[in-house]
Formats: structure tokens, C-alpha cells, sequence
């Protein structure tokens, strides 16, 4: 499933390709066809996003995308190539078009719909630190009063909204903090630190459209190791590298089954944060 930084970064492409002009709105496979004949001809004002939600302004109606584990977008230049009977949304102008197939979410919402899934999300490090809904004492105050392993509350949308499993692993080891230390053993110093690392960290892959989490020190180039083959691109820690040597210590990185998700430490580097 995409992480927060590519929806951010789809709302960027699509402000920059359709904002403030006319696009026409199209649902070759039928599923959105009715809201689609809504939409069609008018101004897309706006995008953004939260968490790994994406929005769609045409004034007081928004298009509500989801994508889920399967969904997936195509932006372009026109001329647009023919639309399979797969594209869920289509949007088109004389300039550019953007497809979207398999979302598991993609709706036609109100403000107040809208709002609605803003109140029930956590705070998102790459929304503006000024927004309303973005303040990250609440994420807080729910982890420091839970049990929950703090591996577990990082991708829980409702603490914290589009973190996912690469920058939960990694951001983890980034401060030498075992995933399976419970929120209310985790120091607020601690989730400040994580907090930050986060908004970085994730303003960099929405820059750079990919996930580098390893600090200029520990990059192939300083440390002289080869570079990271993966689909996922990137240079990280310990995320997808189960039964490898860390890069800092040797041990071999661990992996197991958390909340039906690859868990991912070394346990050298990462220890029990201690009690408040």
C-alpha cells in the first residue's frame, strides 16, 4: 500500500497539471460514471491530501481516493492513450490526463463527508504544522496512555496518519527504539524526536518520489557497501532486509508477523525505550 508521501505527492501533480482549469471527467469502467457526468466540465480547484487519503476539489464536491493495496494512478501528457475498460476515473484536459484503476476507495463526497474523514484521521507529518487537525500532542496523548506496541500505534491512521510500513521499520531503528516497546513506556522526548524524524523524513520522499532513510553517513558511497537492489528503490536500514547484516552493527536484521504486517529491527541497535 502506497505511504503518505506518494499520495501528498499525487495531490502536487495534480495541482500542478489541473488546477484552475477545466477538465472533462470520465469513468471508462462505469463504477464512477454518474458522479463522474457530475463533475464533467467543471474546475478542478484543488487537491490534497492526509494520510494516505487524496482529495479532489470542485468547489463544495470532492472526489474521495483511496488506493489501497491494488490502486494505482497514471499521470501524463496528451495526447492520452485509449482508456481501458480498467480506469475507474479519468480526468483530461487539452494539456495533460491522469487515469486511476483498482482504488479501493473513489467517491464523490461532500465538505462535510470530508470533514468527517479529516476528524477520524491522526495528525499527518506532511500536512502544514499550522492545520487545525495536525497537532501531534494528540497522537501523544493517545500513545503515551496505551499499551500497544509503538510499532503497532505508527500505523494505526487514527494516531498518526500516512505512515506506513517502510518508514514505521525505519524510523524505529533511525532511533534506536524496539518496535516492541508499548506507548506508555515511550518518553515524550522520544515521540518529539519521531515526530520530527517523520516530517523530515517523509518531505523528503514526497521531493524525491521514493523512501531514503539512511543518514549521509551510512549511504553505499560513505560506508563503500553495494547499493540497495529493490523494487521499492531506496536506501534503508532495516526494511525488507530480514537475515542481513545491519549496517551499523552486523546483527542480523529480524523480521516477524505484526498486525498482519512485516515487522522489521536489529536487535543490537534497538532497545526498549525506557520508562518515562
Amino acid at each position: 500500500m502506497p505511504e503518505g508521501h506518494t499520495i501528498h505527492r499525487l495531490a502536487q501533480d495534480h495541482l500542478a497539471r489541473f488546477a484552475g482549469r477545466v477538465v472533462a471527467v470520465r469513468s471508462p469502467q462505469g463504477r464512477f460514471a454518474d458522479s463522474a457526468a457530475r463533475l464533467d466540465g467543471r474546475v478542478l480547484d484543488t487537491a490534497e491530501a492526509h494520510g494516505k487519503h487524496l482529495f479532489l476539489g470542485f468547489g463544495a464536491d470532492w472526489i474521495h481516493i483511496h488506493l489501497g493495496l491494488f490502486g494505482k494512478y497514471a499521470l501524463g501528457d496528451t495526447p492520452a492513450p485509449p482508456p481501458t475498460d480498467t480506469v475507474r476515473l479519468r480526468l483530461l484536459d487539452d494539456v495533460s490526463y491522469s487515469d486511476l484503476r483498482g482504488p479501493t476507495t473513489c467517491a464523490l463526497i461532500t465538505d462535510d463527508e470530508k470533514q468527517a474523514i479529516h476528524d477520524r484521521l491522526g495528525p499527518d507529518p506532511l500536512r502544514p504544522a499550522d492545520a487545525p487537525d495536525n497537532d501531534p500532542e494528540r497522537a501523544w496523548r493517545r500513545i503515551s496512555r496505551s499499551r500497544t506496541t509503538v510499532a503497532a500505534l505508527l500505523m494505526d491512521q487514527k494516531v498518526v496518519a500516512g505512515v506506513g510500513n517502510v518508514y514505521r521499520a525505519e524510523v524505529l531503528f533511525r532511533h534506536g527504539i524496539d518496535p516492541y516497546t508499548p506507548g506508555k513506556d515511550l518518553a515524550e522526548a522520544h515521540w518529539k524526536a519521531i515526530w520530527a524524524d517523520l516530517v523530515e523524513l517523509m518531505h523528503e520522499g514526497v521531493r524525491l518520489n521514493r523512501i531514503d532513510t539512511v543518514r549521509p553517513e551510512h549511504t553505499p558511497e560513505a560506508m563503500g557497501r553495494p547499493p540497495r537492489v529493490d523494487d521499492h528503490g531506496g536506501e534503508v536500514y532495516v526494511y525488507r532486509r530480514a537475515a542481513q547484516p545491519c549496517h551499523l552493527c552486523g546483527t542480523e536484521i529480524r523480521t516477524a508477523d505484526l498486525a498482519s504486517r512485516n515487522l522489521f529491527w536489529c536487535p543490537t541497535c534497538q532497545h526498549p525505550a525506557p520508562k518515562p
